[in-house]
């Protein structure tokens, strides 16, 4: 009943807010600082954020509960997912292709991951596009994401550490910076 209740109020702010826009076109918008940034009902963390698949095997349902339909099945540990939504132990993620429902909250991780984009990305020793090649990863490699500037990402695969462009990366916010 609350999930129905939830979703017609969604519904009904989606179809208002056309009509709201077109009623005020003289209203100022002001850019989303970090401190306005939306946070979660549940946990009051941001969102959207990136955790990771705490289990090799994760069942994505419709809904946020045991009774409503499977629709994915996730099989592969560590792998980054985006948190757009919460609903008590219920998050509803996606992945990097888009692809996505609810999942329980002991089923991912606050583990930091990535996932290579691009097809052999090359690690580098320092942040710079000039630097020492220190590896190269293979598209759909999962890393453990480290610190990150700017535009390049500290990352941990396969016993070797280097620096990737952030462009090359799902997992990690474009405009996130992380010590």
């Amino acid at each position: 009943m609350k999930l129905a209740r939830i979703l017609w109020v969604a519904m009904a702010v989606v179809i208002a807010a056309p009509i709201a826009a077109q009623q005020t076109q003289e209203a100022v918008v002001t850019p989303i600082t970090a401190v306005q940034a939306e946070r979660g009902p549940v946990t009051n963390l941001p969102m959207p954020r990136y955790v990771s698949l705490k289990a090799n095997e994760a069942n994505i349902r419709r809904g946020p509960s045991l009774s409503h339909r499977i629709d994915w099945v996730f099989q592969r540990r560590d792998m980054p997912l985006r948190v757009v939504g919460e609903y008590g132990h219920w998050r509803r993620v996606v992945d990097r292709e888009g692809m996505g429902g609810w999942v329980h909250y002991s089923l991912i991780s606050g583990n930091r991951t990535v996932i290579i984009d691009s097809d052999l990305l090359v690690l580098r020793s320092q942040p710079l596009p000039n630097a020492t090649e220190v590896a190269m990863l293979e598209l759909g490699v999962i890393a453990d994401l480290g610190e990150c500037g700017a535009e390049w990402c500290r990352l941990s695969a396969g016993g070797y550490r280097g620096w990737a462009p952030k462009t090359a990366l799902f997992g990690v916010g474009a405009d996130e910076l992380r010590d």
